[in-house]
């Protein structure tokens, strides 16, 4: 069974305009309208089982109606495969109390952002997200890392994500993109030791341009090498790594060929594709 534990849709009103912007900010191309049935094509091209949407909250008054989307996508999993989070943003005053409000709906975890939430992991804001969370028994998936259409808002990096799991002990924490875009000789430093999960999306080979005439388009811009992946993994263990593609970021399809070529233990494939994120999300 694969799992991608990193995925985004955009409800139907707004998909396209949303989609537009964001390949717009990052000079990438999607290939995906964003909408959840579209998700959902992709994955049987795929022979994806599941898919873990992540909303992002870029600001506070999102986060209601954002997690009573998760709660309906999530009704309808067993039609679309596709499970959502929830989110929460930093500066939300009922963050309390709707961090229970979102394990109540069932809803499995929230998605948090710094870049894009204008604060840094280690902010006092994210531990009591991260202290409430743990109380409550949700997964927290965070960016990690640089952001392709942020590259100015180094909020994410490895060394916050030590010094937030240091202070709070929060478990379990999935850090995107190999546990630090484009910052992952520090991943490799500093959170080996600390029980942290990595994904994989966004990772391995190269961006996609969206042809806009952006400098770094003309060629691509690479992400991580194979035998740099194939470090961290042993390095992390194959028990700590979770499939993910960032779709529409990322072709489901070219995601999974990809990662069938690498050179892994038919266990060790088994446990990155589908078997830990089974677990995590009781699936």
């Amino acid at each position: 069974m694969i799992v991608d534990i990193h995925a985004h849709t955009f409800p139907d009103a707004i998909a396209a305009a949303t989609v537009d912007k964001l390949q717009a900010a990052a000079h990438i191309r999607p290939f995906t309208d964003g909408t959840i049935s579209a998700l959902s094509a992709s994955m049987r091209a795929a022979g994806i089982a599941y898919a873990v949407n992540l909303p992002v909250a870029t600001s506070p008054r999102q986060v209601t109606q954002i997690n009573d989307t998760a709660a309906r996508i999530n009704a309808h999993t067993h039609e679309t495969g596709v499970l959502s989070f929830g989110a929460m943003h930093p500066d939300f005053d009922g963050w309390h109390d709707e961090l229970a409000r979102v394990a109540a709906l069932g809803i499995r975890g929230i998605k948090l952002h710094p870049p894009y939430q204008g604060a840094d992991f280690d902010d006092i804001r994210y531990l009591r997200i991260l202290n409430r969370a743990g109380e409550l028994g949700l997964v927290v998936l965070t960016h990690a890392g640089l952001d392709i259409g942020l590259p100015d808002a180094d909020r994410a990096t490895p060394r916050m994500i030590r010094r937030a799991i240091d202070a709070t002990g929060f478990a379990p924490l999935i850090c995107a993109h190999m546990g630090g875009w484009r910052q992952w000789d520090a991943v490799a430093e500093l959170l080996p030791d600390t029980g942290v999960y990595l994904d994989t999306s966004f990772s391995l080979g190269r961006v996609t341009p969206n042809g806009d005439g952006y400098p770094w388009t003309e060629t691509g811009l690479s992400l991580m090498g194979e035998a740099q992946f194939l470090r961290l993994v042993r390095t992390f263990g194959a028990a700590r790594i979770l499939f993910g593609t960032d779709s529409p970021w990322g072709a489901q399809p070219d995601a999974v060929e990809r990662f069938q070529r690498l050179p892994l233990t038919d266990a060790e494939q088994a446990a990155i594709f589908g078997g830990n994120a089974a677990q995590i999300l009781g699936l």
